[in-house]
């Protein structure tokens, strides 16, 4: 029976495990945590978005970094695919809006438990608490070079004719993410793409910001833009914090910000009223203002914001809080609707790793081959998951990447 050595037990680890023991593989399967799929379980808040229940160009749409790479694992191993294997296991899963797939039970833990299950079942080896130091290659990634096992630690070698690495990228770095799988990979004579935190919150100076601190909004739209184009625009929840502004919508923003983007003035448009077009919602004001003809401006608008964001509004409008109703003109009206439709927000930077949901860069997809996810410099060796330089939106397309990468190399390997 061949041995495969799966370094990292991951969403992708765990994942590529399970496919090979199913084709008969002597798997095994090296952890440095105390436990499997430490990042899984906190993943959408806890409740794992495993995917999102879209066809591959959807999920193709949504990758920020080497969309091309993906298209043959993800039309090879669709979120259906991942779907069906996972109800075919005995997890039950519903589908939320944007299509974002969660087990029914609403616990992460019980997908880890599906997933470790069938490893045993399938007598995967499991170490636990075992940490890789580094991969043992014949040839020093020169021509022909091919891999032979891993080195761990405490010096005991593991020997097998295929090694996959799954070590994941820098993000949450407290769940052992923390970039191991570069050096594999540079150890090999591969080229790592500098990593970046992306889908993660980011930093604003602006006073207004703290003042405005726990505030969610929800169906808000918003529009990130530098100083020459826009970078990113959608609708959703977000939430204003001490340090600036987080929430889905905001990290999915994060996301098209690239290196470098923080040489000129980023700036968060937010559209407090998307839902209603601008000349009803002028409409809209007027009748608030007939209705409160004789109250201040700063007391008539409990129907338009929430208690917390009307001092804010009050104080930007420009307008006297406490002028009548009755007395602001229509240019002082015009001008407040301008600033409900674009509350702008400095945004100076992007959150650390240890709040990133994931990490952009990593594993140069010209190392790989992306049929099979092994590498073009070693034979025998391959990286899954997140530890390549690829990365996408939230709602469940991250995870999905994991799955197809990992069943990618299983369904290669001979």
């Amino acid at each position: 029976m061949k041995e495969v050595l799966v370094v990292g037990g991951g969403a992708a680890g765990m994942m590529c495990s399970l496919l090979l023991s199913e084709k008969g593989f002597k798997v095994t399967l090296i952890e440095k945590n105390e436990k499997l799929g430490k990042k899984l379980f906190i993943t959408g808040k806890g409740r794992c978005n495993l995917t999102n229940y879209s066809d591959a160009e959807e999920h193709l749409n949504a990758i920020q970094s080497n969309r091309k790479f993906m298209y043959s694992a993800l039309y090879s191993f669709t979120a259906y695919d991942a779907v069906e294997l996972f109800n075919s296991l005995g997890l039950e899963t519903k589908v939320e809006r944007g299509n974002r797939v969660f087990p029914a039970s609403d616990h992460s833990s019980d997908v880890i438990k599906t997933l470790e299950k069938v490893l045993k079942h399938n007598n995967v080896r499991i170490l636990l608490n075992t940490k890789a130091a580094r991969l043992l290659i014949s040839g020093n990634g020169q021509e022909k070079s091919e891999i032979k096992g891993v080195l761990l630690s405490d010096g005991k070698k593991l020997f097998a004719h295929k090694v996959i690495v799954a070590t994941g990228g820098r993000s949450y770095t407290s769940t052992g993410s923390t970039g191991d799988g570069y050096k594999f990979a540079v150890s090999a004579g591969m080229e790592v793409i500098p990593q970046s935190p992306s889908l993660v919150p980011m930093n604003s100076p602006d006073e207004d910001v703290r003042k405005l601190q726990g505030l969610s909004l929800k169906n808000v739209g918003i529009k990130l833009s530098s100083e020459k184009k826009v970078l990113y625009s959608d609708f959703g929840e977000m939430l204003f914090t001490h340090f600036g502004v987080s929430g889905p919508v905001i990290l999915s923003a994060s996301a098209a910000v690239k290196p470098g983007c923080f040489s000129e003035e980023l700036m968060l448009h937010i559209d407090l009223k998307s839902a209603v077009p601008e000349e009803e919602l002028d409409r809209r004001i007027i009748r608030i203002f007939e209705e409160n003809r004789q109250k201040e401006f700063k007391n008539s608008l409990a129907s338009l914001f929430p208690s917390k964001l009307i001092p804010v509004m009050v104080s930007r409008s420009g307008i006297d809080p406490y002028r009548k109703c009755a007395e602001i003109s229509r240019e002082e009206r015009r001008n407040f609707l301008s600033h409900i439709k674009d509350f702008r927000v400095r945004i100076t930077g992007l959150r650390g790793f240890e709040e990133a949901v994931v990490t952009k860069g990593g594993v140069s997809v010209k190392e790989i081959d992306p049929g099979s996810m092994e590498s073009k410099k070693v034979s025998g060796l391959y990286f899954i998951g997140e530890v390549l330089d690829i990365d996408s939106f939230t709602g469940g397309f991250n995870l999905q990447l994991c799955w197809s990468t990992a069943a990618a190399a299983a369904h290669h390997i001979l």
